[in-house]
Order: C-alpha cells, then sequence, then structure tokens
C-alpha cells in the first residue's frame, strides 16, 4: 500500500491540487490536514486527524460507483470520522464554497455529507 499511496501523493488529480494548496500549511483555521492517508483498506483524499473530518473529491467515476463510496463512508463514520464529498468540478469551479463547507465543517462537528 505504501507504494501506491506514494504514487498517489506524487500524481494529484488537478482538483486535489487545487484544493491542497488551500487546506496546506494550516491555512484553514489553523487545522492540519493530510493527503492521500491510509484508513484501513481505504485512501483518503484529504484527512484532519485533529477535526476527525475526511474530504473525498469525486470524479465522474464515482457516478457509477455510489454503492462502493457508501459502503466506505459508513466504514470510516463507524472509526468516528465525518466525511464531506465534493464533485472535482465543485472544486475547480466554486473552490470558496467549497472552502467555506469545509470550514463551517471544522466548527460544526455534526456536519457530514455530500456537497452539490
Amino acid at each position: 500500500m505504501d507504494s501506491f499511496v506514494r504514487d498517489l501523493r506524487s500524481n494529484p488529480t488537478d482538483a486535489e491540487r487545487h484544493l491542497w494548496y488551500r487546506l496546506r500549511l494550516r491555512q484553514l483555521a489553523g487545522f492540519k490536514f493530510r493527503r492521500q492517508r491510509p484508513i484501513g483498506p481505504y485512501v483518503c483524499d484529504f484527512i484532519c486527524l485533529e477535526a476527525s473530518l475526511v474530504i473525498e473529491l469525486d470524479g465522474s467515476q464515482h457516478v457509477a460507483q455510489m454503492a462502493y463510496d457508501s459502503e466506505r463512508d459508513a466504514f470510516l463514520r463507524q472509526r468516528g470520522y465525518r466525511v464531506l464529498r465534493f464533485w472535482n468540478h465543485d472544486v475547480l469551479t466554486r473552490t470558496e464554497s467549497v472552502i467555506d463547507t469545509i470550514f463551517e465543517a471544522l466548527q460544526r462537528p455534526e456536519l457530514d455529507g455530500r456537497f452539490d
């Protein structure tokens, strides 16, 4: 899994690169985010351990794998994580709205789900 994770970190999607630029270096309310972090059999796009918050970015392939994503989200929630999902397109075109939603989730522990 280590080489797989290294490969994911070395080859981010445009949306991952774009969002990472805004999350890295504690830029968002001082919270530390990590990228491509394994949890069990899954690799999370972004995670803030102190807020137990996982952020997943979904491309068009996720329309066909919604059952898999639901199973994955349930696995993460059973371990105490909240999961926010955003479409890649929204990260690239509505960045401020995505950042605002993440910021709100960091402030409100009950916020969880998909944001369109």
